[in-house]
């Protein structure tokens, strides 16, 4: 691929690994916790979240990067928004999403 306009910053990176370490080690245990409790309080669905990163690398990179995440994958894209399925629909998945967007376009200016 031909070299990009931007720059990425080294600090806003290393925020970004530093938060998403944060994220994965609190999601994961509440991933646990859910699966563990015998009442199993989970509710899947889809959310749909209109993802600001046009289609390429740093879409792609957007995508990559909460898939990662426990608690949500990536399953698509519809009509130019991202699709994720999710453990749990009552949580508040597009605001971390919106949080983790935010964070890569940090890092990648």
């Amino acid at each position: 691929m031909p070299p990009g306009q931007s720059r990425p910053s080294v600090v806003a990176l290393a925020g970004l690994a530093l938060r998403f370490f944060y994220q994965s080690v609190v999601a994961g245990a509440d991933v646990a916790r859910r699966a563990l409790d015998p009442r199993l309080p989970l509710r899947p669905g889809f959310v749909s979240y209109p993802v600001g990163f046009p289609p390429g690398a740093s879409r792609n990179a957007f995508a990559t990067l909460t898939s990662l995440l426990p608690g949500t994958v990536p399953a698509g894209d519809e009509n130019g928004q991202l699709v994720y399925h999710c453990l749990d629909v009552d949580q508040p998945v597009a605001a971390q999403l919106a949080a983790e967007e935010a964070a890569l376009l940090r890092a990648l200016r």
